[in-house]
């Protein structure tokens, strides 16, 4: 790409994190010559607002970066060098749906790996495909870097369905392991070595100190000695792994196996919330958060980003997305975990599929670091859920109701059957207008008297 000044463009740029974006460039002075943040029309109030926070936080910085504000997509990626994405269809309301149908039926939502990931990924696949089919014609040369959930299946459906090769998915998990779990054993980040391998939402990980010996055990052993789970992000429900069944995994799983490997408890934890009023669901509480961070980005006299945006569950995006764009830009050849193409670093899946992996970030994008087989039990879950990925990316393209519920069976957090359909018929008819690739079958739902049985849900 060369050392000039760049372009970036940020789809969701109305979105609560634009902030933590804008102070991770500021922190890494990237020659950006503009930034252009994109909207839709029912965004474009909060996009105005942190449109403002935004140009206040570079007037503070000592750099001459213009924030452009628009609704018109393609004005904005024209000649565009990186595209961000962080946007939401439907936005939270769409996610309390997510959510609360299934709860209502005594499934976890879980807006990931569950039945709201499901539907997240069917609303929002078509949409970020459209963004690849302008990004050919307007900045063919640009790289698409997404943060939008569920990272993984998005940077699948463009690799696979968008035939884009310039695409890394992000997720902040990772670094925040990275970034507590060495005081756990008297290290610090720079001590250690971490290898993660998997999926979105549904990777493990192994440490190793400089001299190449494992210390993952180490670790382990601390979680049980009172210390709390350093890797856990404030988005969940702290209930703790047994500890017979990490010590024989030998690897430290991710915040979001709590939904597979205690799914009971974690259900039973959602629907306290669920049936609580004063608390709600998890989207419920974001929307919340959400309302009083826009009330703090109106203040004209605030120029940095508040610390209240930790709780809205995306701390260190900005370290995640902006060290990624500039190792590209700068060809840095540095360690980054980013969901890929795996081209053989797991070989427990085909070399075509996307995984979350040890990368090395150049000027090529990234270069995934071989991991190597996994365990009987995690080799199963791991081909499970991708094969379930897999099966809800063609039914987001297609509109394939077939494959919807083939989704649904393979999906560990919804118990097959009459009920899960159930509750695949009231989402698609709850979201019937972000899926038109199901219009036919909500159409044929919805004569069959189909409806939406939550009453919250109902009423949004």
């Amino acid at each position: 790409m060369g050392k000039k000044t760049i372009k970036i463009v940020t789809i969701g740029g109305g979105s609560s994190y634009t902030p933590e974006l804008m102070e991770g460039f500021i922190k890494r002075g990237i020659p950006i010559k503009e930034i252009w943040l994109v909207d839709i029309e029912e965004g474009q109030e909060k996009q105005e607002i942190v449109g403002r926070m935004a140009q206040r936080m570079w007037d503070a910085s000592p750099y001459d970066v213009k924030v452009h504000m628009t609704l018109d997509r393609r004005e904005a990626l024209r000649d565009a060098d990186f595209v961000t994405t962080q946007f939401r269809v439907g936005l939270l309301n769409a996610r309390i749906k997510d959510e609360r149908i299934p709860l209502s039926y005594n499934i976890l939502g879980q807006e990931t790996n569950g039945a709201g990931g499901i539907f997240k990924a069917f609303r929002t696949i078509p949409v970020i495909l459209s963004i690849v089919e302008d990004m050919k014609e307007l900045c063919p040369d640009a790289w698409l870097i997404n943060f939008t959930n569920p990272s993984g299946m998005l940077t699948e459906a463009v690799l696979r369905y968008g035939h884009w090769e310039k695409v890394i998915g992000l997720c902040n998990l990772s670094i925040g392991v990275m970034l507590k779990e060495p005081a756990l054993i008297g290290k610090t980040m720079d001590e250690l070595n971490f290898k993660f391998a998997g999926l979105n939402h549904f990777q493990w990980h192994k440490v190793y100190d400089l001299k190449g010996d494992d210390v993952t055990h180490k670790i382990i052993e601390k979680l049980y000695d009172g210390t709390a789970d350093a890797g856990l992000p404030a988005n969940i429900f702290d209930v703790k792994f047994f500890r017979e069944q990490l010590e024989q995994i030998g690897m430290i799983p991710c915040g979001y196996h709590r939904y597979v490997y205690r799914q009971e408890e974690m259900l039973a934890h959602a629907l306290e919330e669920y049936n609580d009023p004063a608390v709600g669901t998890r989207a419920e509480q974001v929307k919340k958060t959400e309302d009083e961070l826009f009330e703090l980005y109106k203040d004209p006299d605030l120029h940095e980003k508040p610390e209240q945006l930790a709780k809205r569950g995306g701390a260190n995006y900005s370290d995640v997305a902006c060290e990624t764009i500039a190792a590209i830009y700068g060809n840095k050849n540095i360690p980054g975990v980013v969901c890929t193409k795996n081209n053989g670093a797991l070989p427990d899946l085909p070399a075509d599929c996307v995984v979350e992996i040890s990368a090395i970030i150049n000027s090529n994008g990234a270069l995934p670091i071989a991991f190597g087989p996994l365990p009987p039990a995690e080799r199963g879950w791991l081909q499970l859920m991708k094969n379930m990925e897999l099966c809800v990316c063609e039914a987001a393209v297609t509109g394939n109701y077939g494959m919807a519920l083939q989704a649904f069976a393979l999906n560990p957090l919804i118990p097959a059957g009459s009920t899960a359909k159930r509750v695949l018929d009231e989402l698609l008819v709850a979201h019937k207008r972000y899926l038109p690739q199901f219009a036919e079958k909500i159409a044929q739902l919805e004569k069959e008297g189909v409806v939406v049985k939550d009453t919250i849900s109902r009423m949004l």
